[in-house]
């Protein structure tokens, strides 16, 4: 968005040839978009298979267009000579190329580290894979499932007793996507200093592992597996969900002096007397017995007042949303999570709005996302233009 004082986008003049497709490298790209760079979705003349997923409306995936809006399309077959041929050229003029084949095809297609370094020394070559491109597994395949299964993510998710389990997002995808637009965005940085690029590489595994967090550094510590506990905290207690007189509520009391401040609030102020609460660890030993307590007090009035009730005496407190109460919730609305976007014959299309909010310049769709091949002509004009000039 230009505003009254003319003002670009941050990435606004950078040109990101993106190779990719489905989740990982697609959802990078739409956030290097986003902050304005110019994005050039290179399809082969099936197109991305995310064209065909998800509900369709007006013949359209609003999956594919949540994920692939503030970009061109333009068909290449890349298995052809001409096909590489225009990719060569268009890496001539671009800042960022964006992959996220297995480690090594593209080096197979005839674009292997050394022949970028001399096709366009400032080339950030970014890569979004499985597994990384060294070690025992980097030919393997790699989904969201497998990569959750495979980093320990899924091990520590569930109920205490219950098998591992799968988160519902395409967590691993989406991590890996996300840092690797903050490793593009770094090295551009690096290369607007040093004037050179380099590669740049995340994996789906090593992205989620990296968010592993606490769990991490209590098995660096303990050598112990952490162990499922499902809606309750693995170090605090008491911290989870806990039932009202009409519903339950989420309340995490972090530390002692939030946990003071809920027991003075529901009525109970003086059980940290009790020497079997007076510590974490003693409450933690007693999770069970705590929560009962704790669900008896709570069940003398409503959820709604609690939450109000809570919030106010400093308690964060919320309630678990589906879908649909968190695009009704006004906080949400406020905050524009939820955009409707013009596709032309299409209609609207309502996707996820920016969770990024900068004051001078914010994100905006620029594009809605591309009908297959709709820029090809474009861009094949503008590398004319740029070999004759």
């Amino acid at each position: 968005m230009i505003s009254g004082n003319e003002m670009k986008p941050p990435l606004d003049g950078i040109r990101v040839v993106d190779l990719t497709r489905v989740l990982s490298g697609p959802f990078c790209s739409m956030l290097l978009g986003d902050m304005g760079a110019e994005v050039i979705k290179i399809e082969s003349p099936a197109g991305d298979p995310v064209r065909g997923q998800g509900h369709h409306k007006n013949g359209f995936s609003w999956y594919f267009a949540s994920f692939n809006r503030n970009k061109k399309s333009v068909v290449l077959d890349l298995y052809s000579d001409e096909g590489r041929d225009t990719l060569a050229q268009l890496l001539e003029t671009a800042d960022v190329l964006l992959e996220n084949f297995r480690p090594g095809v593209l080096a197979r297609m005839g674009f292997p580290q050394d022949r970028l370094d001399s096709i366009n020394p400032r080339l950030i070559v970014a890569s979004v894979n499985g597994f990384g491109s060294t070690g025992p597994y980097t030919d393997r395949p790699a989904f969201d499932f497998i990569a959750q299964a495979m980093s320990g993510f899924m091990s520590v998710n569930g109920p205490a007793g219950e098998p591992p389990l799968r988160a519902a997002q395409p967590v691993t995808d989406l991590v890996a996507g996300l840092y690797t637009a903050f490793g593009i965005a770094s090295a551009l940085h690096g290369r607007n200093r040093d004037g050179v690029g380099q590669a740049v590489e995340t994996s789906m595994v090593n992205g989620v592992l990296s968010m592993m967090a606490y769990l991490a550094s209590e098995h660096f510590v303990t050598g112990e597996n952490p162990q499922r506990t499902g809606n309750d905290h693995p170090l605090v207690a008491p911290y989870g969900l806990y039932n009202t007189a009409d519903g339950q509520i989420a309340i995490a009391a972090s530390n002692d002096q939030i946990l003071r401040r809920l027991l003075g609030e529901i009525g109970l102020p003086n059980l940290l007397d009790d020497p079997r609460f007076a510590s974490n660890d003693a409450r933690f030993s007693r999770r069970a017995e705590l929560h009962d307590i704790l669900d008896a007090a709570l069940a003398t009035d409503t959820r709604e007042n609690w939450i109000a009730r809570l919030n106010r005496a400093g308690v964060p407190t919320g309630k678990v949303q589906t879908l649909k109460d968190v695009f009704e919730d006004p906080q949400i609305q406020a905050q524009e999570m939820a955009i409707d976007v013009p596709h032309g014959d299409r209609g609207d299309v309502r996707m996820l709005g920016f969770p990024v909010k900068l004051s001078r310049t914010p994100c905006e769709v620029r594009l809605p996302a591309p009908e297959l091949g709709e820029h090809t002509e474009e861009v094949l004009a503008s590398l004319r233009r740029h070999a004759s000039g």
